[in-house]
């Protein structure tokens, strides 16, 4: 799978025609100021991406699932518990990185370090490190294919959005990116360190989530189909390794390697499932048990379940420059197949979207296991066009300029704007910012002595996440989600259960006001009658 690309080959010319090089000085200041020029663009674009993904982190209030994982992470911070739970949640690994960043963040603020910021900063770095990671791309894709690829990771509306979501899926696609990057690097040097990474990366991808048997498959079918096709075209196979760095050891030696590398994998994944040995080996063993769980899930689930199409809708109405150039990158790829990476990217990028396509579980988030591809196919498709002549190369730049234009305008929209509007797709029953309102009551009422955070709460509506993370200081607010007999000085429930309240509570609780949850569900506060608002 290495790079076969036009500009690959000029550096190579350029080399072997050193003395041509040294005859014709003014070409050296030229090239400097194109190498000058790329990594400024490139710094530009990633300081670009810091931005969308640190400004304003707790600007909206925490999802449902968000709060389910704040939980988690709340238990592991406070009491360093955790097991893995294969029937209901996914991998470890999310928490112990959000271990990290609150431990650090408590380092300055001391319990409040447990925050929506700190939780948050997990995928916001992870979303960074992803556009990062595109620029290495840039020996398989050319120097502006790599750019543009990592241009459109870092302005994609689901990639800025879902950067700003304490789940799984932004990890999970960085280690994606990294399997396959160290992957490549160790093809191309035969060096060990490289392929300890892609075990390590691999390790980690199998400690996030359940789905990576769907990666693993794909990647490893779409690099199957890489030999076949190119051995059909009658393209010859490219060398694994530079010369320079050939790996030299006896075939023994390289299986003893890859054997480390399998251990690597084995400890890495043990380690995390097991929390660190505190519940071995039943996580070991429920890290298995779990595929057989979620493969249940997504076939029975009708909560998600959507038609085999709902992918190309989400992604034409959110994602429409990079599912048009990452379409055109496959075409031209598989038609040229002149760039072994490439064509492999290509395959990569139908299986992904024929996987989660035509598995009837859909949500949103899965969409950025297909951007990921599509987004490296649009970077070698715009390299293509890019060219050596100066028109081609100003028409290349000015259709990235608006593919970018268009992604940015929608990131910033979503993510700072819409991010609660049920219209647009990524947004899936977010929770409302009444909300808030709601946890700003309570810590009015808390603040009339003699209550603060000692105040007794009653949360006895059967729909209430994420409000667990939101009251994680209040240790006697106690979620019963159902009726029960209570004489705390505060009592939530859902507007389902007004009649309920006012028929068994009524002489002791008044209704204060009504909040919404998200939509379809009001959560409605009452104050004991002897409790001044």
């Amino acid at each position: 799978m290495r790079d076969a690309t036009t500009e690959g080959q000029s550096r190579s010319s350029a080399a072997q025609n050193s003395g041509a090089v040294k005859k014709n000085p003014p070409q050296a200041p030229v090239a400097a100021r194109q190498h000058d020029g790329w990594w400024f663009a490139a710094a530009t674009v990633l300081v670009g991406s810091c931005i969308l993904r640190l400004l304003f982190p707790d600007l909206k209030p925490l999802h449902h699932d968000e709060g389910v994982n704040g939980l988690f992470m709340m238990n592991l911070f406070r009491s360093g518990f955790y097991h893995y739970d294969p029937a209901n949640y996914h991998g470890p690994t999310l928490y112990y990185f959000g271990l990290i960043t609150t431990t650090l963040n408590a380092l300055f603020y001391g319990r409040a370090g447990l925050s929506t910021f700190a939780i948050r900063l997990v995928p916001a770095i992870f979303g960074i490190a992803l556009v990062w990671l595109g620029f290495s791309l840039r020996r398989y894709l050319g120097s502006f294919g790599a750019l543009a690829a990592a241009a459109l990771l870092a302005a994609s509306p689901g990639m800025v959005y879902f950067s700003r979501y304490f789940i799984h899926e932004i990890p999970f696609v960085f280690l994606t990116l990294a399997l396959v990057v160290m992957v490549l690097r160790y093809r191309e040097t035969s060096r060990p360190r490289y392929l300890m990474l892609a075990s390590g990366s691999a390790a980690l991808l199998f400690a996030t989530k359940e789905t990576c048997i769907i990666t693993f498959a794909v990647l490893l079918l779409a690099w199957l189909c890489t030999r076949v096709y190119l051995s059909i075209r009658n393209i010859p196979p490219a060398p694994e390794t530079n010369a320079a760095s050939a790996d030299t050891s006896p075939g023994k030696d390289r299986w003893g390697l890859w054997a480390i590398a399998a251990l690597l994998f084995v400890a890495i994944s043990v380690l995390f499932f097991s929390s660190f040995f505190t519940n071995f080996p039943q996580g070991a063993y429920d890290s298995v048990r779990a595929f057989k769980i979620w493969a249940q899930t997504g076939q029975h689930t009708a909560q998600y379940r959507a038609p085999v199409w709902t992918y190309f809708l989400w992604l034409e109405k959110e994602e429409l420059p990079i599912l048009l150039l990452g379409g055109l990158g496959i075409v031209i790829a598989l038609w040229r197949a002149h760039n072994r990476f490439a064509v492999f990217a290509a395959f990569w990028a139908i299986g992904i979207t024929a996987a989660y396509s035509l598995l009837p579980y859909k949500t949103p988030w899965l969409a950025l296991n297909l951007i990921l591809p599509l987004a490296i196919m649009a970077g070698y498709f715009l390299n293509e066009c890019y060219g050596t002549a100066g028109l081609r190369r100003v028409s290349a730049a000015l259709v990235l300029l608006a593919a970018f234009a268009v992604s940015l305008y929608q990131a910033i929209d979503l993510s700072f704007f819409r991010y609660t509007d049920d219209s647009i797709p990524y947004v899936y029953a977010h929770t409302s910012p009444q909300l808030l309102d709601l946890v700003k009551e309570v810590e009015t009422i808390a603040g009339h002595a003699p209550f603060g955070k000692q105040i007794g709460i009653a949360i006895v509506s059967s729909e209430y996440w994420p409000l667990p993370w939101y009251l994680r200081d209040y240790q006697r607010a106690l979620f019963w989600g159902h009726m029960v007999s209570t004489s705390e000085p505060l009592l939530i429930a859902s507007g389902l259960q007004i009649d309920e309240v006012e028929r068994d509570l009524g002489r002791y609780y008044k209704a204060y006001k009504a909040y919404d949850l998200r939509p379809g569900n009001v959560l409605v506060l009452y104050l004991r009658r002897d409790i001044q608002p």
